[in-house]
């Protein structure tokens, strides 16, 4: 059950509220990205964006998100898939499970709320976050392609 903060183990996840999105700097580096911060803050401020975060005493050590402005038909159904967006643990401490705890946390809470599937993209690249993911059951590619950042896929789990 989701009651504003999920509990488990030494984690929090808790929804992101806008005055603490500064945290995030401490999972990526925001100052380095500084036109996808201030996008991203403008998504999480309009409420396009629904950003949740792991804490471990007191400090976000995960962060994750739905992403409702996805015009994309192949990320989004509305009323059956919602677009995962913008999964990233703190470097060091990645390969520790964090990953596992949000994605499962994004699941049950979409389930909730009546969803039935689950997209994300994820870049061909990226070998750990692949086999998190199909490990976590998004197992169908929907589409294989390339944008400006290269080469990714878009990944579909049903739940």
């Amino acid at each position: 059950m989701f009651f504003g903060g999920m509990y488990v183990s030494d984690y929090i996840i808790e929804k992101l509220k806008i005055e603490n999105y500064h945290k995030c700097n401490n999972i990526w580096d925001m100052h380095r990205h500084p036109d996808r911060t201030v996008e991203w803050g403008n998504q999480l401020e309009s409420g396009e964006r629904e950003v949740y975060v792991c804490v471990k005493d007191n400090e976000y050590v995960g962060e994750i998100a739905f992403y409702h402005g996805q015009q994309d038909p192949v990320y989004t159904i509305i009323g059956r898939r919602v677009y995962i967006s913008r999964m990233i643990v703190k470097e060091e401490l990645r390969n520790q499970g964090i990953g596992a705890l949000l994605l499962d946390f994004m699941c049950d809470l979409a389930r909730e709320r009546g969803y039935t599937e689950l997209s994300l993209g994820v870049d061909v690249t990226n070998l750990p976050a692949r086999h998190l993911y199909k490990k976590k059951g998004f197992t169908k590619v929907l589409y294989h392609g390339t944008d400006k950042w290269g080469e990714f896929y878009k990944l579909l789990k049903r739940i």
